[in-house]
């Protein structure tokens, strides 16, 4: 096993592990930290600071994608256009090998990859998870894993803790070519005081119909904490408050429907979950920095443009 901190250099150290190379190509930098053994088919990287959209050409070993830390819209490109679910802190997403994708990172990112060889997965009851993308799952075990492992690389390097950290990557891989964690029920909450579980299901629900009402109290209840506890531990984790982030999502289901629709700006206000059209205004004027109206007459110019 070799683990070091990541030196800025692109050039493979084995034709066989290529997904870190292309990876750094794409971001145009090399990883914070990296870690692998060949002979056992498993390579980990830590990546950090990035914001922006990126294609991802088609990698030639599947990865297992934790989510670590930083900001929760990163959106994947999935039938001509971005998610409306969005990957968080706290979730797991898995990329098979020989499959192009495409990334919306809003705001900077923290991600662990590890990448897993053909061979390794050959003959694994589950292997087949590994086939097809899984965008954005709560894997609270993967993900406490994982951390626990960065906060082993950071620290002091000594003989056992090498073997430590072996052993958690082991467990690491184990917990992964264990198949997809079963749930005796779609609507079943982990009992613990918060988790990435729950503050997944809130946000996709917000997404998923932003012109709910999605009160404070409400969300607070799914959480299963106070509301003033809920406040922070949102904030905490996305950065924003839960009000915020309920009128971001309001916001860009309207400016998706300015261009996709032809809806006058008071359905399009009520449509989204407003109060009222000059609230609608205001509050896109702010976050977009322009009207409504200007920029449905910009967007619908441009798509115009590439008609011709």
């Amino acid at each position: 096993m070799t683990m070091r901190q990541a030196q800025p250099s692109l050039q493979p150290a084995n034709d066989r592990w290529q997904n870190k190379d292309i990876i750094c190509d794409v971001l145009g930098r090399a990883p914070d930290v990296e870690m692998g053994s060949i002979g056992e088919g498993w390579s980990l990287c830590r990546w950090r600071q990035f914001v922006g959209s990126y294609t991802l050409p088609a990698l030639p070993q599947p990865i297992f994608t934790v989510h670590v830390a930083g900001k929760p819209q990163v959106k994947t490109w999935d039938r001509g256009g971005w998610t409306e679910t969005s990957s968080i802190p706290g979730c797991a997403t898995i990329v098979p090998a020989g499959m192009p994708t495409g990334w919306l990172v809003d705001g900077e990112l923290d991600v662990v990859t590890l990448s897993v060889s053909s061979e390794v997965l050959a003959g694994q009851p589950h292997a087949e998870q590994f086939n097809k993308m899984r965008f954005a799952f709560a894997d609270p075990l993967g993900v406490a894993l994982t951390r626990q492992i960065l906060a082993e690389l950071y620290a002091p390097q000594a003989e056992e803790r090498t073997a430590y950290v072996a052993a958690m990557v082991g467990a690491l891989k184990a917990h992964i070519l264990s198949g997809p964690p079963v749930q005796s029920h779609a609507t079943d909450i982990p009992v613990s005081d918060f988790s990435a579980y729950r503050l997944h299901k809130i946000m996709n629900a917000v997404l998923a119909h932003p012109e709910d009402e999605h009160s404070l109290e409400a969300m607070a209840a799914v959480a299963g904490v106070t509301p003033s506890h809920f406040c922070r531990l949102f904030k905490k984790a996305t950065g924003i408050s839960p009000h915020q982030y309920v009128m971001k999502a309001r916001l860009d289901r309207a400016q998706q429907m300015l261009v996709q629709t032809d809806l006058s700006l008071a359905a399009l206000s009520e449509a989204t979950g407003f109060a009222s059209q000059s609230h609608f205004s205001r509050a896109f004027r702010n976050w977009f920095g322009m009207a409504p109206s200007e920029y449905r007459q910009q967007e619908l110019k441009l798509l115009d443009l590439n008609k011709e």
